[in-house]
């Protein structure tokens, strides 16, 4: 069984550590856990880990947040990836920092990376890993905090975040979303 575990964000030193990037941030520690590392492919760095007879397909795409879709779309038919086994991790202002929830499918939210996913497969029928990134930010600064680092009191509490995240996209790809959901969606 094959899953496509896409982790969104923006190439480039300059958006490294930025709250925009923490799908990068949440596959780059799984794919070290695992002794993998990534090659730059189409669309996007690719690597491959392994979990329990499940083979992850972890993807990272290379065409900037807004044009996600394109490399969700080139890599779930290059690997023959059904779409109830895609899992893209993104960052949501609408949860509180601290918080992650995954869910099978779901609106934008105005996310583009979500809404180019989403314009690109034509369906919202994707599971998504929601990081929550709170929204502590003046009106009309949403782009400057997205593309800002975590706070200094926010940083300390990533890495336990970030393992929370992979455990959670491994019991997405061995147990089902239902039983992910129940098992992780409570504070």
């Amino acid at each position: 069984m094959k899953y496509l575990i896409v982790g969104l964000g923006n190439i480039g030193s300059e958006y490294a550590d930025t709250r925009h990037n923490i799908g990068f941030m949440v596959l780059d520690q799984l794919a070290k856990e695992a002794g993998a590392n990534f090659s730059t492919m189409k669309l996007a760095a690719y690597t491959e880990v392994s979990h329990k007879g499940r083979t992850l397909c972890l993807i990272k795409p290379t065409t900037y947040m807004n044009l996600s879709g394109k490399a969700v779309r080139h890599w779930m038919q290059e690997l023959k990836i059904p779409i109830e086994n895609v899992l893209v991790v993104v960052d949501d202002l609408a949860i509180p920092f601290g918080a992650v929830r995954i869910k099978p499918k779901g609106s934008a939210a105005g996310h583009n990376g979500l809404k180019s996913i989403e314009g690109l497969l034509g369906s919202n029928e994707y599971a998504r890993l929601r990081f929550g990134i709170g929204d502590n930010y003046p009106k009309g600064r949403q782009v400057d905090f997205v593309l800002s680092s975590f706070d200094a009191d926010e940083t300390p509490e990533l890495p336990a975040l970030i393992d929370r995240c992979i455990a959670m996209i491994k019991a997405f790809a061995t147990i089902g979303i239902e039983l992910t959901m129940t098992n992780f969606n409570k504070k």
